[in-house]
């Protein structure tokens, strides 16, 4: 009798195993309201408004102003000209232009830095005595009137979701093919980036043809802005995480008519196209990534067992050379994550610093455009930042921080989605089923070989090593990014 109980026993795991190792879990839906208050008993309203950046001659005097002073735009969470999140700055309502234009020049006229220690180029940060030069040209030679015709160049909308003004971008291809239509692309950005970061890789998709490219494959391009990003509305409430986001981003393209779309990120937009896919794999084509979040314990151990056991577990020599030495690449995820530590637990706090100040803003902020594109810049004076990107690049990226604001509101993203430990995330545990591409760039700040992401995206199609780039891979890198993409769509379609 006990051995037929052992054997029931073993054939019913035999059976148990055989049926659930293939199931592919999801993520539930779920709904949620993240604006103000209770839910409003009435519908929201869905509909689409057009949205634009904007600035006025009254606002640009011939110095300072010019570079600093934007319009502002109608914002909900701005109440008595006070920013909701309490943390210094005053807002930027009507009534308060002229306050806020001299408080930014008194500002940046009454910046206090600390010199450098001798010799020490970014190894202690960002470097002071470069960033004089990053001030000056802020004050005397930054354009941000040009800047805001820069960012109008592709049409911006709003609309409602779950409470939240939801702000993106939508670019369609000016051309197609006879008979051909455009695949629809929602590109997710990170922190400390936005959607400006995505504007030179954007032509590459929607208008191959004029730039050298084959238009076999041709997008339409989504780029909405992380909630508490930029032009979208932060969350008033706690608990607004990766997948609410992914939730009201997939809202987002429904509320445009897209059944079935493709996705791409990287940094949080990674996490969040990853969550799209585990919430409605059924609407998700295909999902390509430029980063990971695939760390696991078990990864860790194979590392820690040496380079002459990678093979074994499955390591190309390219992974070696990435991966090795352990205690370089140990010292490097401990030196960039320091960041990370506060702003899972008490991004509030160092917030109210950041809001404060405009050149502690963009220290804070392109400090990580230096390192996490190459950690080679910290040897450099400079940092290396305008070996890949030009002063104005950057600078747009913090005037969009700063005249919105939400410093603080995007760093709180880290507590929400961190804050008990990744592990404790159930989508952690869940694989994606959806057909995958992933591009390696080699200077991202921690290298995902090609067994990590299988394991995590068992569809995957595509791993490619890129030839060269970072952790910001669209601003930096746009034709390598987009041949990638282009390469995937390829393999995707052979199947």
């Amino acid at each position: 009798m006990w051995l037929e109980i052992l054997l029931a026993s073993v054939l019913g795991f035999v059976i148990y195993w055989f049926v659930s190792k293939d199931k592919e879990e999801t993520l539930l839906l779920g709904d949620g309201w993240w604006g103000p208050g209770s839910r409003p008993a009435a519908a929201e309203d869905e509909s689409i408004r057009p949205f634009k950046v904007e600035t006025s001659d009254e606002e640009i005097n011939e110095d300072l102003d010019s570079a600093l002073t934007p319009k502002p735009v109608p914002r909900p969470w701005l109440r008595a000209g006070i920013r909701r999140d309490g943390c210094g700055r005053q807002g930027w309502g009507d009534g308060s232009k002229s306050r806020a234009r001299k408080d930014l020049h008194q500002r940046i006229e009454k910046f206090r830095l600390t010199p450098p220690l001798e010799d020490s180029r970014f190894h202690y940060g960002f470097n002071s005595n470069y960033l004089k030069k990053i001030i000056s040209y802020w004050r005397n030679t930054f354009d941000w009137r040009k800047q805001v015709e820069v960012l109008n160049k592709y049409p911006h909308f709003k609309t409602k979701i779950e409470g939240l003004d939801i702000h993106f971008i939508h670019v369609k291809p000016p051309q197609l093919p006879s008979g051909r239509t455009a695949k629809p692309l929602l590109m997710v950005h990170g922190w400390p980036g936005c959607f400006y970061e995505f504007y030179k890789i954007i032509p590459l998709l929607t208008d191959p043809k004029n730039h050298g490219l084959s238009d076999e494959h041709v997008f339409e391009v989504i780029c909405p802005s992380i909630p508490g990003y930029g032009f979208s509305e932060a969350s008033s409430k706690k608990g607004f995480n990766s997948v609410a986001t992914a939730r009201i981003f997939y809202k987002l393209m429904l509320r445009l008519g897209f059944q079935e779309f493709y996705l791409q990120g990287g940094d949080w937009g990674s996490l969040i196209c990853t969550n799209m896919a585990q919430l409605v794999p059924s609407h998700v084509k295909g999902l390509h990534l430029n980063m990971a979040l695939v760390l696991r314990n078990v990864y860790t151990l194979t590392v820690l067992l040496g380079r002459r056991l990678g093979r074994l577990f499955g390591y190309t020599e390219r992974d070696l050379e990435l991966l090795y030495p352990f205690k370089k690449t140990f010292y490097t995820l401990m030196r960039e994550s320091g960041y990370m530590h506060i702003q899972s637990t008490k991004p509030d706090t160092v917030g109210c610093a950041l809001n404060d100040s405009p050149v502690g803003l963009a220290a804070y902020i392109l400090e990580k455009f230096s390192t996490w594109t190459n950690e080679e810049f910290r040897d450099l004076e400079d940092g290396g930042l305008e070996r890949k990107f030009s002063l104005d690049e950057l600078l747009t990226v913090i005037m969009l921080y700063w005249t919105t604001g939400t410093i603080t509101s995007s760093q709180r993203f880290y507590k929400e989605n961190l804050g008990q430990g990744v592990m404790a995330n159930k989508h952690e545990a869940i694989k994606v089923h959806v057909p995958t591409g992933f591009a390696a760039f080699p200077s991202e700040v921690l290298h995902c070989p090609e067994k990590w992401v299988k394991n995590k995206y068992p569809k995957l199609i595509s791993y490619s090593y890129m030839a060269r780039g970072g952790h910001f891979a669209a601003f930096e890198e746009p034709e390598l990014l987009a041949q990638d993409i282009r390469k995937f769509m390829g393999l995707l379609e052979q199947q």
